[in-house]
């Protein structure tokens, strides 16, 4: 499995506090089935992101692991909030934030309320090369509320990434049932672990990818877990992009007064 988001890197966000933490916590990873990990730290107004930080942190874990015979594979990334330097900054320097510098860009919203500016950003992203991956929105308190708000961002080409433990229910009632909603309608593209330490958010998805087998078949599985999250880590087309339910129903393009209407 590929896990494109995971505080891995110590002391840069809220993520491993140690780089002795950070090969533990890629060994808890390998335990669970996991061979990549886009270290993704936050950047936004709290932590600032400097790639060539990031890279060099990268390399000096990759050798630890490398001399533990641990088998991960890290990739460059970040959990990319929408702030307009931010914005800027990815509009003039598309890989400096986007996974392994290729085009997916993995995007955290406020956890309350959604900017009315969001669809053009999105839009002046995709622009500039980038795929929008839109991170836990089951978590979203908005987006709980009311999902269909992201029907036309789907339209639009912004994908989904659910976190594992959301699925299993470690984030509580709610983001569980958002996160099978979402899952059921096949708006999801991948499962990630948002992993930021090794005891109440730890790295792993192998129940998550067991249970969306169970429940929705193991090519859906695959593609969430290894497919996608590998298509993603390389900068190529997604593996599986699945019809999503209500998203291209004739229902949902008439305009708002012909559904209301019935027409």
């Amino acid at each position: 499995m590929i896990d494109i988001h995971h505080h891995l890197l110590w002391g840069l966000d809220d993520g491993s506090t140690s780089l002795e933490t950070s090969v533990e916590m890629a060994a808890m990873a390998a335990q669970d089935g996991i061979t990549h990990i886009v270290c993704t730290p936050h950047a936004n107004s709290e932590y600032s992101y400097d790639p060539a930080v990031v890279e060099a942190k990268i390399a000096t874990l990759q050798a630890s692991l490398n001399q533990r015979q641990i088998p991960i594979t890290l990739g460059r990334g970040c959990d990319f909030h929408l702030s307009y330097d931010n914005v800027q900054q990815a509009l003039h320097q598309p890989g400096r934030f986007s996974i392994n510098g290729l085009g997916y860009l993995l995007i955290e919203l406020p956890d309350y309320g959604l900017s009315q500016a969001l669809p053009e950003t999105l839009y002046q992203l995709r622009l500039a090369g980038m795929t929008p991956i839109l991170t836990h929105p089951e978590r979203n308190a908005t987006l709980q509320a009311d999902p269909d708000r992201m029907i036309e961002w789907l339209r639009s080409g912004l994908l989904l990434q659910v976190t594992a433990s959301s699925v299993t229910g470690q984030m509580g009632r709610r983001a569980q049932k958002v996160a099978w909603q979402l899952l059921e309608r096949r708006w999801v593209h991948f499962l990630a672990t948002d992993a930021h330490n090794l005891g109440s958010r730890p790295p792993r998805m192998r129940q998550a990818h067991d249970l969306v087998a169970e429940k929705l078949g193991p090519e859906y599985a695959h593609a969430l877990c290894l497919g996608n999250p590998l298509a993603a880590f390389k900068g190529k087309p997604l593996a599986l992009l699945p019809e999503p339910d209500g998203v291209f129903d004739d229902n949902n393009t008439k305009p708002w007064w012909k559904r209301v209407l019935g027409r």
